[in-house]
């Protein structure tokens, strides 16, 4: 096996010398660079990532921190941080903390270890103060952290507004509101979002804390809408909870849209393939994630930030869980 001592002696320089050249790290001049780089290629040597990380203290490798992989929502901004971090020579390590906040702390620590460049966390704390002290570039992805980390997210109150609209504006007398969970700052939004619009509207409405799964929605909706025959309208705080309650609705025999309609909140590729098609406030989920990406490569390799937080804008998606105006 080729060592960098090999190299050295080929090129006639010193193993400092080769060591600067391959690490970027220091003045090489022009002859000796082209002389390393002639004898790298002649004797195929292959630098260890190991090693150059040891040495250098960076890995190209960005921690990607999500709370529940199991919800679609998740593997799509996986994607996108992944996409954008290949072009620009980065690699990605996926971590589930499972809404786990010292599962949470331990891959951050684990990672630290491993001169790791920098974090996107998608983090399900209100108040993660661990994350101030850590001395390595950190981007909050949909869920603001704290006030001195960047954050990429949507107009998570505003789509619901939009959202609770389009049930009215169909003629819905009575609506359901699927509240996410209280800790975390997207669901609260939201919340606040759907009762802007319900505190004008004069409208009954009930709401219902419910957790971004679909089997637990289900059974939360399943159940209310058998004590609460006259609700007609359900607008949940992620397209997740809107799936299960499509299922609470069809095995209670309720036809979607003509006697209940529904709206999610999210956009995720799942809803087009739901029957009926999910209506759903859709935020730019690889938007978000390229953003972030950006963002964070910014911040690693030391340049300037154009922005502190980055707001991409929600769209009303129409599909077949809702009827039109008009009816």
């Amino acid at each position: 096996m080729t060592t960098i001592r090999d190299v050295a002696k080929k090129a006639g320089v010193s193993v400092a010398t080769v060591s600067r050249y391959l690490n970027d790290s220091g003045y090489v001049s022009g002859e000796a660079a082209r002389a390393v780089a002639d004898a790298v290629k002649e004797l195929k040597y292959e630098l260890n990532p190991v090693a150059r990380s040891l040495n250098t203290k960076k890995t190209n490798i960005i921690g990607l921190i999500v709370p529940d992989i199991t919800n679609p929502f998740f593997p799509e901004l996986a994607r996108a941080v992944e996409d954008v971090a290949l072009t620009y020579g980065y690699t990605v390590i996926l971590c589930n903390s499972d809404e786990n906040p010292e599962k949470e702390k331990n891959y951050i620590e684990t990672l630290r270890k491993k001169y790791i460049d920098g974090f996107i966390v998608t983090s399900n704390q209100l108040d993660a103060p661990h994350y101030a002290n850590i001395p390595l570039p950190i981007v909050a992805l949909d869920r603001a952290i704290n006030a001195n980390i960047p954050t990429v997210a949507s107009n998570n109150r505003e789509g619901a507004g939009i959202g609770t609209r389009a049930l009215l504006e169909r003629g819905c007398k009575k609506i359901l509101f699927l509240r996410g969970p209280e800790e975390l700052n997207p669901a609260n939004d939201r919340y606040e979002g759907f009762m802007d619009v319900i505190r004008h509207s004069g409208i009954e409405h009930h709401v219902a804390i419910c957790p971004f799964h679909f089997t637990e929605s289900e059974k939360i909706v399943e159940s209310i809408l058998q004590e609460q025959k006259d609700i007609d309208g359900i607008f949940a705080s992620s397209d997740v909870s809107a799936a299960g309650a499509l299922k609470a609705a069809n095995t209670l025999g309720i036809s979607v849209p003509d006697e209940l309609q529904i709206v999610g909140f999210d956009g995720i590729a799942m809803g087009e393939m739901l029957s009926p098609g999910l209506t759903t406030v859709a935020q730019d989920i690889y938007k978000m994630g390229a953003i972030a990406t950006r963002v964070l490569i910014k911040r690693i390799e030391n340049q300037t930030e154009e922005q502190h937080f980055y707001e991409v804008p929600v769209e009303l998606k129409i599909r077949g869980t809702t009827r039109s105006v008009e009816e």
